[in-house]
This record gives structure tokens, C-alpha cells and sequence, in this order.
């Protein structure tokens, strides 16, 4: 018996969905049903759904063909379910541990037609604000009430997902969701007045997600418009029931009021020119639904304008508005000027090269920013490297127009090959070429002080599938995110005009990770198509650079790093390898970029069958020589197997690695080849054979189908043409 039917819609909440669903699955709680409906989603919210359901029995999928909005997308979930309850839950948003264990007693227990729960608002910078629960029920009822006994209830979010709802309740009294914006007024108002027993539990179990970027609530424009009709159909509907909720009429028109005064005061939703108009409307409404007796209008500065609002006085109301806010921005303002304690003249004496460098960028970016020059940098200066290396190299055969110039450090100017034309980071020619340059590619963020011109195109190409957890993702794991400015990072995120995306889970995670209203370039890694298109020829050249035979078997290991645990090493012994490895063995050892100026003593290895690769520029060369990738959590993983070549984890630390630093996914249970969690199992894996055996190969095939799938060779000729060139790819046919 099931009791429980969550309805879950996906509209473009790729980056969130897996965490909705992984929350409401991995309760506690075993009679329940998940129902996903794919709102034909321009994402990957409908695979995600579906592999989900591939999995796991009590997941069932819905894809629709057409995008039907978020009301009816609930609906056509709502006609699917089975359970005695059914809760709508939106996709972006997630259920707290163990809540389930709560609600379904208290289910059990009380019956009720309607159980409200708690709820906070989780923000983008981890913060979270509690509901209006506390002050709504200072003391939670233990059982069930009807509204009218308690109308402070309609105080509560009138949101869908703070409530589980009877389901044959809702059939009996016909309640559905209407189509638009605000859908949630004209259902849960309506589900509140007809019941006959309302429950609270007063349990946080909802983490209703405030995102940066892409909410409906943060989006301007005329549709916010549509909250008069759904309040209309809420009237219209207590018209209908007549005497039945004639008493409650008082308190339902507060609180349309109330609603509509919160969405014109949002200056995220009503643009300035629409404010009079949706005023209008607002005192049109007040006119027509006024109950006979009046209604308990609140005091103060909100009572007064809802009097406005009566007397239909918008210039009024605006000049109050303007006025609230000149004094909010005063009182900002005064607190700022407190804070100052610097005065000019001792700024001027405190001025170093680099502060004078500053001002040298500033006076750079009064002139005008060069229309061929593109700039390039990789891993903080460290040379040339990764994907902007590939895009660079593209850019120069495909719009040989643009002018690449690459910054470094001084001390890897040797590194870079020849012709390749350069600035030393902080020289005046640095600080120059960063005010004027059209297009900036980086894979990771260029520095603060660099402003975001008008006209100019900032590419952030990353450098790597991520397993670990990145950027706003981190805030829930500070062990690994100690010193990190979060607010600074958004600040970088937002001068990103384009995010290059390996695969389709990458576009998903670094949603997440880094919400802002860049154009993101889901085409394969640039620096993996040298892995697609490199020839035997090549290999055998790039081996016999290396001193490697042709039969020899060559093992790459290359481990990251652990920012929770600096100068960790996982076990690893070279020479015990090698006996197991052969005559023929040879072995290769990276160590993460991070790492480039650990110049510890090594115990000595038979340097003749063991080279330290560290200082190799381009680590696309090691792929290549290699015939098997040992590494733990690296990206390392997700460009090997672009060759399709074996790949081992080794993961020793993997509980704790998981713990204290975050993932996103399981890789011991989705990895790309065998596994070992310890350095003798590492061992057996080789002894074994086991690394090439079956078992391994088709873990790495489905590995390379959900990762590789765009790694083709063209890479970086499609980000060339898209940012360079400005061409747009042709529309896929069909789809919504």
C-alpha cells in the first residue's frame, strides 16, 4: 500500500533534480511513489528522471511533448498517483534527512485531509531563514482543526509543497491546479477552506531553495500579471460555495491584499513602467472582493497602504515608496561612511607598484578595448595548457583575424612553445592587455580587479568533470572550502558570458555550483580532441620521446589532491607495482598541479623503469603514452577514457575523501574500471588481470557513454565558431 505519492515537476532544474530526488529516495520510509513529469524540458530534467526510474522501482517518469507550465505539469502527476497522500515537491527543491519517519506517523495518527509542515528557505550563500510557522503556531496543534477555527493559518506559505494533501479529498472536492504563474493560490487557499481536518507539524521538511539565478520570483516582465487571475479563480470559487465560506471571506481578501502588495514591492518582478497599471488592478480587486463587513486590514506603515490602495492614490503610494527607500539607502550609506578609514591623503602614501599598476589598469580601460585581441591563461598563470591551449590553437586555424596572447608566469615562460606570443603577469603589458582585450579565456577566473567591459566576451572553459563538489556547493563542506569568499566568486561567475561543458552532467553540476545568467557551450572538452584525432604514429613518436618500447606496458599514475588534508600522499609503492607489473612495466607519476613546487626527497625507485612526469606540460602527451590510468578522484579519469584505454581507481580514503570533502556522485558504484580501496587490493587488481577483464570494460564503456559522448575531435572548433566567429549551432528538429 502506498502512502505517500510525491509528484515532482521538471522544468529546467537539471543542476537540482538529482538532490530532490535523492532526498525523497533515501528516506526512511518504504510506502512511497515518486512521479516525475518532464515538462518537456530544453535541459536534461527528463533523462535525469529517467534514469532514475530505470533504477529504482518506485520512481515512474513522465515525459510530455509539449510544455504544459507547472500547474498542469502537477496535474497530469496528481491523475498518476496511487498513494493516500499525494505531496508536491518542486525539483529545485529537497526534503530534509529522515523527515518522512514524522510525517508518516503523524499521518497515520490523525488522518487529516490537509498536513502542513515547516519549511526554511535554504540561499544560495548557505544562509537559511525559518517560515512564518513559529509565529503562525507558537504551539502546534496536536489535532486537526478547520480553518475557521483557526484563520491564522492562511498566514502560512501558500505554497503546494509545504502541504501533503488527501488525494481522495482532493478528487471529491475537484481541486486541480490552473494553468500560469502563482499557480499555488487558486489550489492551496481552496484546499484550506474545504477541509474538514487540517494537521501542523511543526518539523522542518522542506529545503525551499532561493537560487541566484533563473527563479520565477527574480524575473521580470509582464507575467506576474497573471497572480489577478488566479486570485479571481480562488473568488470565483467561494462564490460558488456560497455560506459555506462566507465567514472566512475576510480573512482570504487580507490576505490577496497582502500577496499583491508583495509582488508590486518586489522590484525583481514589476518593471517601473508596469507599477501604475498593476497598482490599478490592485485597487480594482480591492473594490470588487471587499467582503460586506469589512476586513482586518493590518496597522502601521502596511495598513496605510492598503488604504492607498482603497482609495486608489498611486502617486501617493509611490512617493512613499521612494521615500522608505531614500532612507534605507541613507542609513546604508551612513554605515558605510563609518566603516571608512582610510583617508585620501594617507592612501596616497601607502601606494605600492602594485596599487600603481591598478590605477594603470584603470586609466587602460577609459580607452577602447581592442577588437582583435583575445587573451588566454591557464591554472593561474601557469603556462599553456588545457582548454583555452586547444581554443587557442583552433582560433589561430579558424579566425586567424584574432590575435592570441597568453599570460604567465614569469618563471614558466620557458614552458610556453615557440611563436607563441606572451605577457608576464603583473608587468604594465599584464594589466594592459586584461583593460583592453575583447575576449578573455581562462579555465579558471581571471582576478578580482578585473572588470567586466562592455563588449567583451568572458569564456570560462573549466578543467575537468567534476567528482569532488565545486564553488556554492562547497559551503556545505568546510573543511574543504576553509578561506573561500563565496561572494567573491559569484562576483567572478558573473563576468562569464560563456562556461564551456564537458557533458551533460557537467552543464548540470556547475548550474549548481556557479548560478548566473552565463550561455553555457555544452560541445566536449577542447583539450581532449588532441586524444580523438592523435594518429599511431604519434603515439609511437611521443613514446620513444619518452624512452618507452613498443611493449612495453606503461601505467600513469596520477592522483589529486586533498585540500582538507594538505601534503597527504595516498599509499603508494612504486617498486612493489613494478614487481607486479613485470620486466616490461613501466611507470609514469603526476602529481597534481598544486603540487608543482613539492621538491621533498623521494624514497629511490629504479629510476630506469620510473620517471616523475610532473614537470610535462602537456599532460595530453602522458594520456597518450599510456596503457593503463591509475588515479582516485581526479578528472584525469573522464579525458582517459576518451581513449578507451583501462582505468583503475584507487581510492583509499574514499569515506573519508566523500565526507569531508563532498562528491557528486558515487564513483565506486559508477566507476570508468576496476576499483581498489586499498594498496594491496591495487596490487591484486594487476596480478589478476582483473584491470582488463571483463567486468572492467564494461564499466568503462558505460562510463564513456555518459561522459565522452561529445568528445569527438571538434571541441574547439565548435567553441571557435560559437564565441569567435558567432556562429549558432543548427536547431536540433523536433523537441518542444
Amino acid at each position: 500500500m502506498t502512502l505517500i505519492s510525491f509528484v515532482v515537476p521538471a522544468f529546467r532544474v537539471q543542476g537540482y533534480l538529482r538532490e530532490c530526488l535523492d532526498s525523497i529516495l533515501g528516506q526512511p520510509v518504504a510506502e512511497i511513489e515518486v512521479i516525475g513529469v518532464d515538462d518537456c524540458s530544453p535541459d536534461d530534467s527528463g533523462e535525469i528522471l529517467a534514469e532514475y526510474a530505470a533504477r529504482d522501482r518506485r520512481m515512474r517518469a513522465v515525459r510530455l511533448t509539449e510544455n504544459v507550465g507547472l500547474g498542469p505539469a502537477r496535474n497530469i502527476g496528481l491523475d498518476r498517483a496511487v498513494g493516500d497522500y499525494v505531496w508536491f515537491v518542486d525539483g529545485d527543491d529537497w526534503l530534509a534527512p529522515e523527515c518522512l519517519v514524522e510525517v508518516a506517523e503523524r499521518l497515520r495518527a490523525t488522518r487529516p485531509d490537509v498536513l502542513l509542515v515547516d519549511h526554511v528557505r535554504t540561499h544560495w550563500n548557505n544562509a537559511t531563514t525559518g517560515s512564518a510557522m513559529p509565529e503562525v503556531f507558537p504551539e502546534p496543534p496536536g489535532d486537526t482543526f478547520r480553518l475557521r477555527e483557526r484563520p491564522e493559518t492562511l498566514r502560512l506559505l501558500h505554497t503546494a509543497w509545504n502541504r501533503l494533501v488527501r488525494r481522495q479529498f482532493l478528487i471529491d472536492e475537484g481541486l486541480r491546479f490552473a494553468p500560469g504563474w502563482y499557480e499555488d493560490v487558486s489550489f492551496s487557499y481552496p484546499v484550506l477552506m474545504a477541509a474538514e481536518r487540517i494537521g501542523v507539524l511543526d518539523r522542518v521538511c522542506v529545503n525551499y531553495r532561493q537560487r541566484r539565478a533563473g527563479a520565477i520570483t527574480r524575473t521580470r516582465g509582464d507575467r506576474h500579471f497573471e497572480v489577478f487571475d488566479q486570485w479571481h479563480r480562488v473568488f470565483r470559487l467561494m462564490d460558488s460555495w456560497g455560506p459555506r465560506v462566507d465567514d472566512l471571506r475576510p480573512a482570504v481578501f487580507e490576505r490577496m491584499i497582502w500577496h499583491y502588495l508583495t509582488v508590486l514591492g518586489n522590484g525583481q518582478r514589476i518593471a517601473p513602467e508596469l507599477r501604475p497599471a498593476f497598482f490599478a488592478q490592485i485597487t480594482t480587486d480591492h473594490a470588487r472582493w471587499l467582503p460586506p463587513g469589512g476586513y482586518p486590514a493590518p496597522g502601521g506603515a502596511e495598513g496605510l497602504k492598503h488604504r492607498l490602495v482603497a482609495a486608489g492614490r498611486w502617486r501617493t503610494f509611490s512617493a512613499l515608496r521612494t521615500a522608505y527607500r531614500a532612507r534605507d539607502a541613507a542609513r546604508r550609506t551612513a554605515r558605510s561612511t563609518r566603516r571608512r578609514v582610510a583617508p585620501r591623503a594617507r592612501r596616497a602614501a601607502r601606494l605600492t607598484r602594485d596599487a600603481l599598476l591598478r590605477e594603470y589598469y584603470r586609466a587602460e580601460l577609459r580607452r577602447p578595448v581592442d577588437p582583435t585581441l583575445a587573451v588566454y591563461a591557464a591554472y593561474w598563470y601557469r603556462g599553456y595548457a588545457d582548454n583555452p591551449a586547444a581554443v587557442y590553437e583552433a582560433a589561430r586555424r579558424l579566425a586567424p583575424g584574432v590575435r592570441g596572447l597568453w599570460i604567465v608566469r614569469r618563471d614558466r615562460v620557458h614552458t610556453l612553445p615557440p611563436g607563441v606570443e606572451y605577457v608576464v603577469a603583473g608587468t604594465p603589458a599584464y594589466y594592459r592587455a586584461l583593460a583592453r582585450a575583447r575576449w578573455l579565456v581562462n579555465n579558471v577566473n581571471f582576478p578580482d580587479f578585473v572588470r567586466k567591459r562592455p563588449g567583451t566576451v568572458h569564456v570560462q572553459t573549466h578543467h575537468g568533470t567534476p567528482v569532488k563538489v565545486m564553488g556554492l556547493d562547497q559551503q556545505r563542506y568546510p573543511i574543504g572550502a576553509v578561506g573561500m569568499d563565496f561572494a567573491g566568486l559569484l562576483r567572478r561567475v558573473d563576468r562569464w558570458d560563456y562556461s564551456v561543458s564537458a557533458n551533460s552532467f557537467s552543464t548540470q553540476m556547475w548550474e549548481r555550483a556557479y548560478p548566473a545568467a552565463y550561455t553555457t557551450l555544452e560541445v566536449g572538452y577542447p583539450r581532449n580532441d588532441r586524444l580523438v584525432t592523435a594518429t599511431a604514429e604519434e603515439v609511437l613518436r611521443l613514446r620513444g620521446e619518452f624512452g618507452l618500447g613498443p611493449g612495453e606496458r606503461v601505467v600513469l599514475y596520477a592522483p589529486t589532491h586533498r585540500e582538507h588534508l594538505p601534503g597527504y600522499r595516498p599509499p603508494f609503492d612504486p617498486e612493489r607495482l613494478l614487481d607486479v607489473l613485470g620486466p616490461a612495466g613501466r611507470l609514469l607519476m603526476r602529481s597534481h598541479y598544486f603540487h608543482d613546487r613539492d621538491r621533498r626527497a623521494r624514497r629511490p625507485v629504479d629510476r630506469d623503469r620510473v620517471r616523475d612526469v610532473s614537470a610535462h606540460p602537456r599532460v595530453e602527451d602522458l594520456y597518450l603514452v599510456a596503457d593503463v590510468l591509475i588515479t582516485d578522484y581526479s578528472s584525469a579519469m573522464f579525458d582517459y577514457a576518451v581513449l578507451d584505454r583501462p582505468i583503475v581507481v584507487y581510492a583509499p580514503d574514499w569515506e573519508a575523501y566523500r565526507l569531508a570533502r563532498g562528491v557528486y556522485f558515487d564513483l565506486l558504484a559508477e566507476p570508468p574500471g576496476a576499483v581498489a580501496t586499498d594498496f594491496a587490493d591495487l596490487l591484486d587488481l594487476f596480478r589478476s588481470g582483473a584491470v582488463d577483464a571483463e567486468a572492467a570494460t564494461k564499466a568503462r564503456q558505460r562510463f564513456r557513454a555518459r561522459f565522452c559522448a561529445l568528445d569527438d575531435g571538434h571541441a574547439a572548433e565548435r567553441v571557435v565558431r560559437r564565441v569567435f566567429l558567432g556562429e549558432r549551432p543548427e536547431p536540433t528538429p523536433g523537441g518542444c
